[in-house]
């Protein structure tokens, strides 16, 4: 009964791997709802590409290698005796490598440098690819590579995030912007924060703004037995020199 059904399985995939009406369906629906799944997450999280993005990218990756099949389907049969005229030659790997190339454009888009030398949108960029090769491996009815990957990304965009936090939070190294009255103040914070134990690994002095106040970016490891997250802050915050301080996440 077991081989029974495994042998009616590996039927079903063997004609789905066809270049027929219904593969094509199956392979558009899988690329829709590989999008979908994606952008379903970013959605509810309002990144800069949402749901319907993911599912245009995917369903037209697969489009893309499914126009690439037909094509070679239409050169080996009705447009045959044309392709022997003229000697006509046909690469379908083209198709793929110009959606995976194109969709750099579209994911460079979705990155934006904000303030104080922060970036965002790296992981939109990166899903809208990885939604992309999904549709393409669905026009190319590559069933065995599609749903595993579906999980896998879905788990690094969604799931893997909060132990990416704790793991951050256990290193204990912070990136902190610092606005101060004076640029002889730089000293003094300094001093403040290896008091509280911890190791700066980088002072980046930023412009002045429009007040002609200072800033500095400090990113430093702060010291487990020393001082808490909250003691290191509240000890750089209550200096009189200090007129502002923002923490960085990354």
């Amino acid at each position: 009964m077991v081989k029974g059904v495994v042998s009616r399985v590996e039927e079903a995939f063997s004609y789905l791997k066809e270049f027929n009406i219904t593969s094509v369906m199956v392979r558009l629906l899988l690329a829709v709802v590989s999008g979908a799944l994606i952008g379903y997450g970013r959605e509810k999280k309002e990144r800069n590409a949402g749901l319907r993005t993911y599912m245009l990218i995917s369903i037209g990756s697969a489009l893309t290698i499914l126009i690439s099949f037909y094509e070679n389907e239409m050169l080996n049969g009705a447009w045959q005796p044309v392709v022997e005229l003229v000697g006509k030659k046909f690469d379908a790997s083209r198709f793929s490598a110009q959606v995976l190339a194109g969709i750099g454009f579209l994911a460079a888009g979705t990155i934006l440098a904000s303030v104080h030398q922060q970036v965002s949108g790296l992981t939109s960029a990166i899903g809208l690819f990885a939604a992309a090769v999904l549709g393409v491996a669905a026009g190319a009815a590559f069933y065995e590579c599609v749903i595993p990957a579906i999980i896998i990304v879905i788990f690094c965009m969604e799931f893997l995030q909060p132990l990416e936090v704790l793991y951050k939070r256990g290193l204990r190294n912070i990136s902190i912007t610092i606005k101060y009255i004076s640029p002889t103040d730089i000293d003094m914070i300094r001093k403040t924060i290896e008091d509280q134990g911890a190791t700066i690994y980088e002072i980046d002095l930023e412009e002045v703004d429009e007040n002609d106040y200072p800033s500095a970016i400090f990113s430093m490891k702060m010291s487990k037995e020393k001082s808490s997250h909250s003691e290191m802050l509240s000890s750089i915050v209550e200096l009189p020199c200090v007129l502002s301080l923002h923490e960085l996440i990354s």
